[in-house]
């Protein structure tokens, strides 16, 4: 699963933790999802979609 949170945080200036701290997740939890390391659980999909005021398909696509 491909992501563009590093886009989406820099288009704030949010750093990691910062998204982390609005998420309640830990920094490492979201190095992970920006790496393609870690999905992100549905529940965390939307709240990710609900912080950027987007929907979950402007967020993650599928790779390839």
């Amino acid at each position: 699963m491909e992501n563009n949170l590093p886009a989406l945080r820099a288009e704030r200036g949010w750093s990691q933790q910062r998204l982390a701290d609005e998420l309640g997740v830990s920094r490492q939890t979201v190095i992970s999802i920006e790496k393609g390391r870690y999905d992100a659980s549905l529940p965390l999909a939307f709240s990710l979609a609900r912080v950027f005021a987007c929907r979950i398909e402007d967020i993650f696509t599928p790779e390839g």
